[in-house]
């Protein structure tokens, strides 16, 4: 009969897998910077399966990123900080506190009256509620405090923009956007005819932020969708590599580098756009 493992069970595992005398000596090296990069790859291997449709394996996946929950906890025991049961009740407390609309009183046992709370009213009581939690933690000094430094570049300008919004620093609709972004081209544009490779970073870095405030604009989250790209870019240029292959002239560093043995790139814009046909019509947009 197969052994059902439980959530202390997963936190004895870790504690063996410490054991100064008799744990892994991986897992006995390993410290809270050095999990950071795991943890982010757990986190976005998640993401890939949701949005792949790979439901059947995120199990595993959540499974993965758990412990890496479970690898923090461990640091916070051994050093004295925190344990696991407390990460559970910090989280607890905080999301009864975020949730008046269904917790009244402030616990668990409370029930909402019969007044129900609209989403955009839950959405805009959760958001003053985080603002007050973050004034309680620190003093804070800006609409901007609080936003981490590290997080991926495309999430981190919609978090910028959206509590820039929310004081009122924003356009009002989605057109303005797009007229921004055509200013930013038209600055690239310049800056390139000036020869100024700095400046030129600088506007399409200018560029990309203004694209994010688009997306937002349009509620389409950027980071999900750049991952989409990614994966149409990915699969296509695989379908032009395996036409290549197929008609003898396989798609080689060295025979691009060759301009004897160069392909024409019509010809590869032609397998490509012939991928864009067989896929399907969600797919094939651009």
């Amino acid at each position: 009969m197969t052994r059902h493992y439980g959530l202390q069970d997963l936190l004895t595992l870790m504690a063996r897998l410490r054991d100064p005398e008799d744990g892994c000596p991986w897992d006995r090296k390993q410290t809270w910077e050095s999990i950071v990069p795991h943890t982010l790859e757990e986190a976005y291997e998640v993401a890939d399966c949701i949005e792949r449709g790979d439901l059947d394996h995120l199990k595993e996946e959540l499974g993965d990123l758990l412990f890496q929950v479970v690898y923090y906890a461990r640091f916070g025991e051994e050093e004295g900080r925190f344990d696991f049961n407390a990460i559970i009740d910090a989280l607890t407390h905080k999301l009864i506190h975020r949730h008046p609309h269904v917790f009244p009183e402030g616990h668990l046992d409370s029930r909402p009256g019969d007044q129900a709370s609209s989403e955009a009213e839950v959405k805009s009581t959760w958001e003053a509620l985080k603002a007050e939690e973050r004034q309680q933690k620190q003093a804070a000094t800006s609409a901007l405090d609080g936003i981490p430094a590290n997080l991926p570049a495309a999430t981190r300008a919609l978090k910028l923009q959206k509590r820039a919004a929310r004081v009122g620093f924003d356009w009002d609709e989605a057109p303005r956007v797009l007229d921004k972004l055509e200013e930013e081209l038209a600055e690239i544009r310049e800056a390139l005819a000036q020869g100024d490779q700095e400046a030129v970073a600088g506007e399409v870095g200018d560029l990309l932020f203004a694209t994010v405030n688009l997306a937002r604009h349009l509620k389409v989250d950027p980071e999900a969708a750049i991952r989409k790209t990614n994966r149409k870019f990915e699969s296509r240029f695989r379908y032009v590599e395996n036409c290549c292959q197929q008609a003898g002239t396989p798609l080689t560093q060295e025979r691009q580098e060759d301009p004897q043995l160069r392909l024409p790139l019509d010809t590869l814009e032609g397998y490509w756009q012939e991928a864009k046909r067989k896929e399907g019509p969600d797919e094939a947009v651009s």
